[in-house]
């Protein structure tokens, strides 16, 4: 494909060597002359010094001929605006915009379906979302996340002493009264998509559909999960920490952010009240014992500076017991880091270049239609499909229970404005949504095609 990246800071770089590797044509654009002269030095591609917003910029980069333009610039403004000049020069180019603000974030859905956009991406969300599932869930989990965090498949295997043996899948749901949904099983070598009559046994290993907090409560009182998170120390109010803050709040998870600017803290406390806010620096040793390091569950040090982050985390696992989260910006250093002794490092660049990057692969797999994205789950015997909505069709406005759909399929998860539905059978489909579809097997490129003909 020819794709065009708009910003040359960590994640344009990480996105440009990664594209290239996967045989992708690349031409990047930035106005920082230096920073494109260190990329296309050091990666066979394309550089532009120009300003990505401007149109003759864009012609240059070959924008008419382009399958994806991809604008991770400093500005979330000017990465919208460049998505929407790309979108004006050829209509079928796909956008992807990076856009970081808190204040958008309510605002995705709109933004997307007004602007054409492909695809919005946060990355401290991406991040945080990250933080939040090393915290909260036990390694006898894993993990694929979507709809930017708020829907997770989540696969688990049943073991001996598990409540769970010879319980059927309808009645799961109701026992536990938890909003969770059985979406396959895999039995030995077989993978399929069970009835509600469907017996679960020792050793199936489930995929689950839930959000974060209906999974935290179902692991907690299934006994997956017997020591669950119960307090976190944050340091760093950044827009991570707010994020991370956030998710671990809603789900009952005792949170204190330590932030040294004291204006932010005023923000923290507005918008998060049920947090404890501590204006001080996060660095000193005596505030952070004070404060109560070594009795927290799980500690997260998110400070804009690597080298402090680092240091942190070597602390607070001297003097406590918590799960530890390192936050690191400068990918270079990702191969030193896994010779220090870090539980977990999370580099936000890279996060969001994957996620990008899996985008972009589904997208040579795509032959029409509104599927958005495709992910493939249990050595690809399995993928998750997700459509974004645009218009009227059979599978809309009617109950799930009256769709005649096929029986390798099932409807995971609805995301409308934001708000994740487990569906039932008395949801709809509607125009705007976001629709998580799990397969076996096999691909369909438009919502309709779930549909028995």
């Amino acid at each position: 494909m020819n794709i065009i990246i708009v910003g040359c800071g960590n994640v344009g770089y990480a996105l440009s060597e990664k594209l290239r590797a996967e045989k992708h044509n690349i031409v990047v654009i930035d106005k920082d002359k230096n920073k494109i002269d260190v990329l296309t030095e050091e990666q066979d591609v394309l550089g532009i010094v120009g300003d990505g917003v401007n149109y003759q910029v864009l012609l240059r980069a070959g924008i008419e001929h382009t399958d994806l333009l991809i604008a991770v610039t400093g500005s979330d403004e000017q990465n919208l605006l460049c998505c929407v000049m790309a979108k004006r020069s050829d209509r079928y180019c796909r956008t992807i915009a990076r856009v970081r603000n808190p204040v958008y974030n309510t605002e995705t859905s709109y933004l997307r379906r007004e602007l054409g956009l492909a695809m919005i991406i946060n990355p401290e969300l991406i991040a945080s979302a990250e933080i939040a599932r090393k915290f909260q869930y036990p390694d006898a989990v894993s993990v694929d996340t979507f709809a930017r965090g708020r829907t997770e498949l989540l696969h688990l295997i049943i073991t001996k002493d598990s409540p769970l043996v010879s319980m059927t899948v309808a009645s799961v749901r109701t026992k536990f009264k938890c909003n969770i949904l059985i979406c396959a099983i895999q039995r030995k070598r077989d993978i399929f998509i069970p009835s509600p009559d469907e017996v679960l046994s020792e050793d199936d290993e489930l995929i689950l559909s839930a959000t974060p907090k209906d999974a935290t409560h179902f692991f907690y009182k299934t006994g997956v999960n017997r020591h669950p998170l119960k307090s976190a120390m944050i340091v760093g109010g950044s827009t991570i920490g707010f994020y991370l803050a956030k998710r671990l709040l809603e789900t009952g998870v005792r949170t204190k952010i330590l932030e040294s600017d004291e204006e932010r803290c005023h923000f923290l406390n507005e918008e998060l009240p049920r947090a404890v806010v501590i204006n001080g620096d996060g660095s000193d040793e005596r505030l952070l014992l004070r404060e109560g390091l070594g009795g927290v569950g799980a500690f997260a040090s998110l400070t804009g500076i690597d080298e402090e982050n680092v240091l942190l985390t070597l602390f607070a696992r001297r003097v406590s017991h918590a799960r530890t989260i390192t936050k690191l910006h400068r990918l270079n250093y990702s191969d030193v880091m896994q010779d220090i002794q870090l539980d977990h490092a999370v580099f936000p660049g890279l996060l969001t270049a994957d996620y990008i990057v899996k985008y972009a692969r589904s997208m040579q797999h795509n032959t029409g239609g509104n599927i958005e994205n495709i992910f493939p789950l249990k050595n690809k015997k399995a993928k998750a499909l997700v459509y974004f909505i645009t218009e009227n069709s059979p599978v809309t406005n009617v109950p799930l229970s009256q769709l005649n759909l096929k029986p390798d399929l099932i409807i995971c998860s609805i995301t409308r404005n934001e708000r994740v539905l487990i569906p039932t059978g008395r949801d709809e489909i509607r125009v705007g949504d976001n629709v998580l579809i799990l397969s076996i097997r096999n691909q369909y490129n438009d919502i309709k095609d779930i549909l028995e003909t």
